[in-house]
This record gives C-alpha cells, structure tokens and sequence, in this order.
C-alpha cells in the first residue's frame, strides 16, 4: 500500500486524487493534506481518510512534506509557491507527483540537479502522455516531442480580435475545468509555453525538437515521434483521474479510473499549427528556455502579476503577454545561479511588471 501526501488537497487535481484513492481503499492511504486557506474543506477531508496529519498554506505544507512519513508526495499546489515543497519532496527522497509545473520551471536546473533519475514522475496530462510513449523506445531514438494543446476559448482568432477580451470569456475553457490562473494561462497559451520548458527539463530534449500543435478535441494528449519515423500517441478522454493515478503508482495502471475511447462511433481528431502572431506566448518560452538560468523564473513571475491585473481590470488580455516580454528584455542574468539569486530574480520580476502594469 502506498502511502500519499496530498499538497492542494482542495483543489482541481487534489480533489480527483482523492477520487483515485477513494475508489481503490487497499491501494493508497493518505498519509497527509494540505491546502491553501480552506479550512473547513481540509478538515472534511481529513475526518473522511482518517488523516491526521494536515496543514494550510505553502510553508506549513513545506514542514508537512518534510515530517510525515509518505511514499510519494503528489503536488498540486498553483504557482511557484509551490517551489518550497517540491525541494522538501526531493531532499527526502520520496517520489514526486509533479502538477504543479511552476516549480519545476522556477528552479530549473537547481531542482533537477537534486531529483534522483526517474523521482519526478509528470501529472501534468501532456507530460504523462509523453512519458507513456517514451516507453515505446530509448532516448537515442527519440526524434522530437510533440505537445498538443487544446487552443483554449479564442482558437482560430487573429491578433486583433483579442484587444476586449474579458476576464470570464478567458475562463470559458472548452475542455478543461481548472482555476482561475491556470485557465487564463490557457487562453494566452503561457500555460503551453510553461508546459514546453516543463518537457525539456523533464526529458532532456532541447527545444528545437519540442514542438507545439493545436488539438482543439484534446485527446490525443501528446506525441513522441522517433528517429524510424514512427509515432506513438497516448489518446484517451480529457479526464485527469488517469494522468494522476499514473502519479500515485507509476509505473502501474489502475483499472476503473477513467472511459476508454468509444470506437465503434464515428469521430474526427484534427491537428493544427499553432498561430504564433496571436500567441506568442510559446515562441517567448522558448526563448526564455534557451536562456535558461533565471529567466523562467521571472517569465512566470511576471506572468502571475500580468493574470492578476487582467483579472482586476488594470491590464487587457493581449497585455499579459506584452508585459511578459517586456520584463524578460529587461533581465540582467546574475553571475551565477543559486537559490539566492533566484528567489531576488523573482521578486524583481514582480516588482518590475507591478510597475509597468501601473504604467500602462
């Protein structure tokens, strides 16, 4: 039996990993909860597992992570407050169930220099997928990574009808039910552009041969296409109980968690290339990918400040990518990286789009 720490127990992916746990009783136990400020949610969950162990906000879940005995620590918290956890995880040797992509992507190659081979394992549906098929052959015969994103609620519009989005038509996701800064980061595409640093720092394969395409019935998860000209796609319904069982047990699958495909029903999967002049947001995290070093960090520090300006009314949704790349032509890169520096390459990045965003 396998014993889980469940960090963001309330939310999205916390939520479905209890519906995981639930189901198979003789499989998991968990071992612990944590949560943002729900109190009351938290204490429910606690009362029905029969977990004694709890706590609320990111530091307090850090200290949890680091004193409860737990094979595996699964991570849904959002944003790089989440950083904090993922290192306690690490240092402590238990594997890691990663959705919280953040973090990966704010420490870099600080946080993979401390994960053992194969102590990350993706919850992340695209990075799951990707991790599937990577089992169909060895890294020297991987050609590229293919990821596939849905194209959020404004696929196929140009640049210009973007100008008077609103903040509830950018939650209006088609596929997914997320909160509110992961699904406007799907409607910027950033969250792609995330997902595509997330991939190279997970599996090694530069940007060059990571490529983005437009999936808008998001079932086909992601692709690996190999050196034989071969490739092998994970497909199945946009349910992220499968990509978080894989989480809590892999390399095993779970029988019951999500609906196979329905094959005897007619269907039609199409792939599109991605517009870059209307979302550039992938084109600027490769970039800031190839940088390397501080500057995903400030990438998505100043993508959380721009989110929640547009929320608030003080930035317009073709905004948040501007500012983004306006505080990453602004970053000097530290002489060398450490978490001193990165931590102050964040802050500035928020200091520096709280300005410009009172600017604009």
């Amino acid at each position: 039996m396998r014993r889980i720490l469940i960090l963001g127990s309330t939310g999205s992916i916390g939520t479905q990993a209890l519906d995981v746990i639930r189901a198979n009783p003789g499989r998991f136990e968990v071992a612990g909860l944590a949560a943002g400020t729900n109190h009351e949610a938290v204490a429910a969950q606690a009362a029905e597992f029969q977990v004694e162990h709890t706590a609320l906000g990111a530091v307090e879940a850090e200290q949890l992570v680091r004193d409860v005995d737990a094979d595996v620590v699964l991570n849904g918290i959002t944003g790089s407050v989440g950083l904090g956890p993922t290192i306690a995880a690490l240092e402590s040797g238990r594997t890691l169930a990663l959705a919280n992509k953040e973090s990966l992507i704010v420490g870099g190659e600080l946080v993979t220099s401390i994960a053992e081979p194969g102590q990350i394992v993706p919850v992340d549906s695209e990075h799951s997928a990707l991790a599937q098929a990577l089992r169909s052959g060895t890294s020297a015969e991987v050609r590229r990574l293919v990821v596939t994103a849905s194209g959020g609620p404004f696929r196929g519009r140009d640049r210009a009808s973007l100008r008077d989005v609103t903040p509830a038509q950018a939650l209006a996701h088609p596929t997914w039910d997320m909160g509110r800064v992961v699904t406007t980061n799907s409607a910027t595409l950033v969250n792609k552009g995330l997902e595509v640093i997330e991939a190279h720092l997970l599996f090694g394969v530069p940007y060059d041969r990571i490529d983005v395409v437009v999936h808008p019935q998001s079932i086909v998860h992601s692709m690996v296409e190999f050196i034989d000209g071969s490739t092998i796609a994970q497909a199945s319904p946009p349910d992220m109980r499968l990509p978080i069982s894989l989480g809590l047990d892999w390399p095993h699958r779970i029988g019951g968690v999500g609906q196979p495909l329905d094959w005897t029903t007619a269907t039609s999967w199409t792939f599109e290339p991605l517009d870059d002049d209307a979302f550039p947001a992938v084109r600027l995290a490769k970039r800031v990918g190839r940088a390397g070093g501080t500057f995903p960090a400030v990438f998505n520090a100043a993508n959380e400040q721009a989110v929640d300006a547009f929320h608030e009314g003080r930035l317009s949704f073709l905004g948040i990518v501007d500012l983004i790349e306006r505080v990453v032509d602004a970053h000097e890169a530290p002489a060398s990286l450490t978490w001193e520096s990165l931590a102050e390459a964040e802050a500035w990045a928020r200091r520096t789009a709280d300005a410009l965003i009172e600017k604009a």
